[in-house]
């Protein structure tokens, strides 16, 4: 456990499972249109990251190859992605977006944020105050995580610093 500015202790294990809960509850959005998380992943990890080749889009993706391009051609029919070839490598092709892809990532960001909204109404001005400040942190982790490489596991010590 390392210390905190205010002196708390930060306790890695319980973080993890808050963001685990918190996931598990800002995810699961009611939605119009019934998709599955894979294929949500994909939909935002191409909003986000921009046109990008398959293998790109597997490095962010938690499914295998054979997977993934089936799901990428189902996408692809449905209009919501479109495939067109690499300028920098003929062999490859670039997937990215359509319009209508674009509006579900759109959409479903909207009803997060709304419904976010309206949980974080609840909050008093301390608490509004305190995860405003949780969200620059949780922002430099994030940056953080982009940049390193991802570390394989070391046992329970891995991370605390000792």
């Amino acid at each position: 456990m390392g210390r905190s500015a205010t002196g708390r202790s930060l306790d890695v294990d319980r973080l993890a499972t808050v963001i685990e809960d918190f996931n598990t509850v800002f995810i699961r959005l009611a939605s119009v249109q019934r998709l599955n998380f894979s294929t949500l992943s994909v939909l935002h990890s191409l909003s986000r990251g921009g046109p990008m080749r398959l293998t790109e889009l597997l490095a962010t993706e938690q499914i295998k190859q054979p997977a993934l391009t089936s799901l990428v051609a189902k996408l692809q029919a449905a209009g919501l992605v479109s495939r067109r070839p690499d300028p920098s490598d003929g062999r490859a092709a670039l997937l990215s977006l359509t319009s209508a892809g674009e509006t579900v990532v759109q959409s479903r960001h909207a009803d997060r944020v709304a419904r976010l909204e309206r949980l974080t109404d609840r909050l008093d001005d301390h608490d509004r105050a305190v995860l405003a400040e949780a969200q620059e942190v949780l922002s430099r982790l994030v940056a953080i995580a982009h940049e390193a490489p991802t570390e394989p596991s070391s046992g329970p010590d891995r991370g605390r610093g000792e």
